[in-house]
């Protein structure tokens, strides 16, 4: 975890509340576009503008050393953070599809 921060400086942020972590986000960039990683807030501070916050934190980190383009993965069963992220305006698309490879399932190759 510490090499990602390391690579991506400035990029991820903490929310507390009297000193209490409710909220974070991972994030970084490859240098043409950023990605938000992660993103969670606890349950019992949701809806108080924190996820919306962190987001805006990010791509305002983005935006600083001039990436305007944010890439994000939400799982197609998660309907709670596709409708979190839509109601900020991004976009679904639907000219892409993830593809991953996971080596050390493919060791006979």
């Amino acid at each position: 975890m510490t090499a990602y921060l390391d690579k991506n400086p400035n990029m991820s942020f903490v929310a507390t509340v009297h000193g209490k972590v409710v909220g974070a986000v991972l994030a970084g960039t490859d240098g043409r576009r950023g990605y938000l990683q992660h993103l969670a807030v606890d349950e019992g501070y949701r809806g108080q503008r924190i996820g919306k916050t962190l987001v805006e934190k990010v791509t305002a980190a983005f935006a600083h050393i001039g990436i305007s383009k944010t890439h994000l993965f939400v799982n197609t069963e998660n309907e709670q953070a596709q409708k979190f992220y839509q109601s900020m305006g991004w976009e679904v698309r639907q000219e892409v599809k993830m593809y991953s490879f996971n080596s050390s399932a493919n060791l006979d190759i």
